[in-house]
């Protein structure tokens, strides 16, 4: 089997590859920008890295053809980000997803895996958060994303590609890089807490979210590209659970067995207030999946910051 993985030196996307070959024994290409992803990140993972963007019609033919699936995870991320470069995000994330969807049908390749975002269902109140719900894309980033969503599943529509459209939720875990303006919430807390220095709060710290251990997502994904796995809608990538920021760093204190100071900033433009998924439609399709346990996978992440190892 080969498998091409867009964004396949990314956080997410290394692991999967990782998985992929070790699970699987897959062929696996990963065409990545290196904007946000790290070619170390595949270091003896026999993977074939491709560095090229989504945006570069010959790097998206060369690595497509032949392929038996493509998991599409290359993306702009971030909501600031997209604030501050909504054209950007919108060039990557809608644009560049449906370069590789049309990819995808021009080489014939039987199976796509889209990766979305929980963000897509913006400050909608109801949880937990159910895919038949109204979408409400409150940033540039989750506009894009949902383009891109509604691009593969329109596709498999009109075209016959079996399509998995996954929404992703707060996902986390070794790999996730920390030091930038961007970092997602977990890594942030997680390497300023080992440093011994405040974790930034923004706003009052009882926003919630389904945080999602980047294994957990692997085992899905594997699992998918395995059997092939495809449905008419989007299909929410979490298990259910969830807890505030305050909570998080509750846990963090207990792993650490020392307190960890924070400061308290205003609340950041276009993110939600509170996140959790509705599972019953990823359990129908995906009935043997176990998710890590978020105390499990909170400890791998401290574990692998602590190291600076790459999972083997």
């Amino acid at each position: 089997m080969r498998v091409t993985v867009t964004g396949g030196a990314g956080f997410i996307g290394a692991n999967l590859c990782r998985r992929l070959v070790a699970d699987l024994g897959a062929e696996v290409v990963a065409l990545d920008d290196l904007s946000t992803g790290d070619a170390a990140n595949l270091e003896g993972a026999g993977v074939d890295l491709r560095e090229g963007s989504i945006l570069d019609p010959a790097a998206l033919d060369a690595a497509v053809e032949g392929a038996d699936a493509v998991v599409h995870l290359a993306a702009r991320p971030s909501v600031p980000r997209s604030l501050e470069d909504p054209a950007g995000a919108w060039a990557v994330n809608a644009d560049g997803s449906m370069a590789v969807i049309e990819a995808v049908r021009r080489h014939d390749v039987p199976h796509l895996v889209y990766a979305s975002s929980s963000s897509v269902y913006g400050d909608n109140p109801t949880l937990p958060k159910h895919e038949d719900l109204p979408v409400a894309a409150k940033s540039p980033y989750a506009a894009g994303k949902l383009a891109g969503e509604q691009a593969a599943l329109a596709h498999q529509a009109s075209f016959g590609t079996a399509t998995l459209a996954v929404r992703f939720f707060n996902v986390y875990g070794p790999l996730q890089p920390a030091g930038h303006a961007y970092a997602a919430v977990i890594p942030a807390f997680v390497s300023r807490a080992l440093a011994g220095e405040p974790l930034e709060v923004h706003g009052d710290g009882e926003q919630t979210r389904d945080f999602t251990s980047v294994d957990s997502v692997a085992t899905v994904l594997v699992d998918a590209v395995r059997r092939r796995v495809r449905h008419q809608g989007p299909v929410n990538l979490a298990f259910g659970s969830r807890r505030t920021l305050l909570e998080l760093i509750a846990s963090l204190e207990a792993l650490l067995d020392a307190p960890v100071a924070r400061t308290h900033t205003a609340p950041r433009a276009g993110d939600v207030r509170d996140s959790q998924a509705d599972a019953r439609r990823l359990a129908s399709l995906f009935p043997d999946v176990e998710p890590v346990a978020f105390e499990e996978g909170l400890a791998q992440t401290v574990a692998w910051f602590r190291s600076g190892a790459l999972p083997r």
